[in-house]
């Protein structure tokens, strides 16, 4: 089985800065796509930030140029870091990780549990 654990989210007043991680954990070979979503109360999850396996990166228009997503391929970890932080960017933060069991096995998809991010004004 794998497992993403997150860690990082906090309360931080705006303006402020944040910084996400997510190590996957258990039955890897490799992983491919790693992402951040958020979800804010009463809205749907959007995707914020995309980080190939090669390093290609994708940010959501609102959180350009203010987070910016890396990974360390050897401790299978995504982060996410957050600066210039906003009121509108309170949500829960989720990783996503596409990863595959074994050599020549699907990639299967799997998500964390969700860390809590607070920005006050």
């Amino acid at each position: 089985q794998v497992q993403l654990v997150e860690s990082g989210g906090g309360l931080v007043q705006a303006g402020g800065s944040l910084r996400l991680s997510c190590t996957a954990s258990g039955s890897i070979f490799s992983i491919n796509a790693m992402e951040w979503h958020r979800q804010a109360p009463g809205k749907q999850r959007e995707l914020v930030a995309f980080i190939s396996k090669g390093g290609s990166t994708y940010y959501v228009d609102s959180v350009k140029g203010r987070f910016t997503i890396s990974r360390d391929n050897a401790k299978n970890t995504v982060y996410l870091q957050m600066n210039s932080l906003r009121p509108e960017d309170t949500a829960v933060y989720y990783c996503y990780a596409q990863i595959s069991p074994g050599l020549g096995r699907l990639d299967q998809n799997y998500w964390g549990q969700g860390t809590q991010v607070t920005v006050s004004s």
